[in-house]
């Protein structure tokens, strides 16, 4: 037998048929699904149900939609919505045409909100009621907005049902998730086709995704939390439930009625879903595994959690940037509360742990932990220099810092660059002090993060003054103003300016100034 190196001048044609014969994407494992349980649920919404049948035919109505409007391969699609079946619709739509789905994050102020669509220049945004105002009042540029309900309903029955032809490739974007950034205005990650598949494959190895199981997406879509573990479900067979928010009383009757695979919890309000399913008879029987990083949780907590559900606690962490690994595989017995908050590095996942020159760390010193897997993302969109940053030496620097145990486990340590994560969203202090700073009447300012038991951590800020008519309602208003809720300090502390601990070049040293609220 020949190889391809063998025959001179072929390897670029059969490279190019074979990688066209090999390629699988979101879309096509949608289409799959619906050939093999066309009557199945596949998604469900406090509207109503559909059957893969009836979600392909929708989405394949809506490709030659967007299609008719111009969109294709590359072109970015905003959505600007609660949860609601649909938004896993356009995702879908958008990973058969090769586009992108846009989740826009509504918790935004309106400068931010505007960054994050000047930043992607979407060609179409659909947008539901609950936000229509907001998309009306900022000014946004994007040429064709689709309301949906009755004006995406109407495009939708009067459109094609037959597959599109098939142009997505693995490589191709399907999703533009926001994260929050070190200079306070967040940036745009790109995940691929091929990241969403390998992210699903990693489920099935390491957290037992199954064919039938459910997942319950109450987080925002706009999130990797829901987006992610929505699609894979659907994708393996399974019916993905998308509950409007945190309906405490919704979740807990679900984990009673669905199979679900993994109901994702944070603080904030894991302890209101305790008290909840502890009123009933017993515990929900078809949730395999609950919660997520146990690292902002008391040890309590994540017993009384896994006792609740009678399943492990998994202690999860990865990001948007690189899904559920690196190091999410973890998960802590029925009934046990932890000594050691330890993680499992996940199945197809390559990792170090370095220094600042990218060397190896010897075994319990932190390093940084750098990443290489199929399953990250594609890179901030249009934002260089940050992708310079993240990118260095063919690894990718997530910015956290652990340490390894003799048994190759990893304790978390710290973050390189100071964040503050409150009930599951990020927060850097940038952000709030690129607000303050902005007044006149402040000198300096600095924001720390203070333990919790609700939501983990909350930011603090410490503000010294040059005029007395700034006063903490003040600074409120103004926070108010410019940032979204859950960013605003829960505490504003009025500092001289003299009593900022600093160093030989004059910045605030932010791990002293946050002793002041561990006293």
């Amino acid at each position: 037998m020949t190889s391809t190196r063998d025959a001179p001048g072929r390897i670029g044609l059969v490279d190019e048929l074979s990688g066209t014969a090999s390629a699988l994407t979101i879309g096509d494992l949608l289409r799959l699904q619906t050939r093999a349980r066309p009557a199945q649920c596949a998604v469900e919404d406090d509207s109503g149900r559909w059957t893969f049948a009836q979600l392909n035919e929708r989405t394949n109505r809506l490709c030659h939609v967007l299609g008719e409007l111009g969109i294709g391969r590359g072109d970015r699609v905003a959505m600007f919505s609660e949860n609601r079946h649909e938004y896993l619709e356009v995702e879908f739509a958008c990973a058969k045409l090769g586009a992108i789905t846009c989740g826009i994050n509504w918790r935004l102020a309106d400068p931010e909100l505007v960054h994050c669509i000047t930043l992607t220049t979407p060609k179409i945004m659909l947008v539901s009621e609950r936000y229509r105002e907001v998309a009306a009042r900022i000014p946004h540029g994007v040429p064709t907005t689709i309301q949906l309900d009755a004006e995406y309903e109407r495009a939708l029955a009067q459109a094609d049902p037959a597959e599109p032809r098939g142009m997505a490739q693995p490589e191709d974007g399907l999703l533009i998730l926001y994260t929050s950034g070190t200079t306070g205005l967040p940036k745009g990650a790109l995940i691929s086709q091929r990241a969403q598949v390998a992210r699903m494959q990693i489920a099935c190895i390491d957290f037992a995704l199954r064919p039938g199981d459910s997942y319950v997406a109450w987080s925002p879509m706009f999130h990797m939390s829901a987006s992610d573990q929505s699609l894979h479900t659907v994708c393996m067979g399974g019916k993905a439930v998308l509950v409007d928010g945190a309906d405490i009383p919704r979740i807990v009757a679900l984990a009673y009625a669905e199979p679900q695979w993994w109901l994702m919890l944070l603080p904030g309000m894991i302890d209101r879903v305790v008290h909840e399913v502890q009123r009933r008879s017993g515990p929900p029987k078809g949730v395999r595994l609950v919660g997520s990083s146990a690292d902002m949780m008391p040890r309590t907590m994540i017993r009384d959690t896994s006792r609740a559900f009678n399943a492990p606690f998994l202690n999860v962490f990865g990001s948007t940037e690189t899904g559920l690994p690196p190091a999410s595989k973890g998960r802590f017995a029925v009934g046990v509360a932890p000594e050691s908050l330890a993680k499992d590095v996940c199945s197809m996942c390559d990792y170090r742990l370095v220094d600042a020159h990218d060397v190896d760390v010897p075994e319990g010193e932190p390093g940084e932990l750098v990443y290489r897997g199929p399953a990250l993302f594609s890179g901030y969109w249009n934002n260089r220099e940050a992708n310079l940053a993240a990118f260095r030496n063919g690894w990718y620097h997530m910015g956290d810092m652990f340490a390894r145990q003799p048994d190759g486990r990893i304790n978390f340590m710290d973050r390189v660059k100071y964040l503050i994560k409150s009930g599951g969203e990020n927060i850097y202090p940038a952000e709030i002090e690129r607000v303050l700073l902005s007044d006149t009447r402040v000198d300096d300012a600095v924001v720390v993060r203070k333990p919790d038991d609700r939501w983990g951590e909350i930011p603090v800020a410490f503000v010294a003054r040059n005029d007395e008519s700034l006063t903490p309602q003040v600074i409120e208003e103004m926070c108010r103003a410019a940032l979204a809720r859950y960013k605003r300090p829960k505490e504003i502390h009025l500092v001289a300016f003299e009593d900022f601990p600093r160093n030989t070049t004059g910045k605030i040293l932010r791990q002293e100034v946050e002793k002041w609220v561990k006293r």
